[in-house]
């Protein structure tokens, strides 16, 4: 199998580039193993110093000028870069955040309103509803501990992020579409098909798990 991924390009947003770089990198535990031949274009011209050096951390081997070579500050394989393991840049100063235990029927509200007051339309509202709450009802099932939702919105995208105490240890989490007898993990999956990124960061202080929806389409933004 050969396979051409190009998901970094220097128009893409902080948190795009953040997650793209955290992509870059699983993909190597993600095909640990497999025969495969990769190849991830990075345009040196456009993208920046600091987005150079992440793709040296996480590609062995680079091709450049016609010429080949391993990296001397490839990481260990899986291990993530820092702008794919720090914790997330804090809420926007106007965030509004509502602590859930036991009911989700008012985190539901809240997203649905403030989806419907970013100019999210119907549908996409209702994807993020399902969203959130698909995060949220995992703190009911596998905490003890109350979650935080957060949510703020600019012209472009409305952010949902929900924190609590639990704990992912699996760095694929999500990105796997489980098998049709799996007890668990569906919900993770879903989230990542109807969002139009997510973030997930989890440490033994706890998780969070931070969903963009883009106001516009993403093709409109690109």
């Amino acid at each position: 199998m050969r396979y051409v991924g190009e998901p970094i390009w220097a128009s893409r947003s902080p948190a795009e580039l953040r997650e793209a770089t955290k992509h870059e990198a699983l993909i190597n535990l993600a095909f640990a193993g497999a025969e495969a031949e990769i190849l991830c274009p990075y345009d040196s011209t456009a993208l920046a110093p600091a987005v150079l050096a992440d793709a040296r951390r996480t590609h062995s081997l680079l091709l450049s000028g016609g010429h080949s070579g391993t990296r001397p500050d490839y990481a260990v394989p899986f291990r993530l870069p820092s702008s794919g393991s720090l914790p997330l840049p804090a809420p926007r100063d106007d965030a509004m955040s509502y602590t859930y235990r036991t009911d989700l029927s008012q985190v539901r509200a809240l997203v649905l309103k403030h989806a419907m007051d970013a100019g999210l339309p119907d549908a996409r509202a209702n994807d993020l509803v399902l969203a959130v709450s698909e995060v949220a009802a995992n703190t009911l099932r596998h905490t003890r501990s109350s979650g935080t939702l957060t949510i703020w919105h600019d012209p472009d995208e409305i952010i949902c992020e929900i924190h609590d105490e639990g704990v992912i240890t699996d760095p694929l989490a999500g990105r796997r579409e489980p098998p049709p007898d799996a007890l668990g993990g569906h919900g993770l999956w879903l989230v990542h098909q109807v969002c139009d990124l997510v973030e997930l960061r989890s440490d033994n202080t706890g998780t969070t798990i931070r969903m963009h929806m883009s106001v516009s389409s993403p093709r409109q933004r690109n």
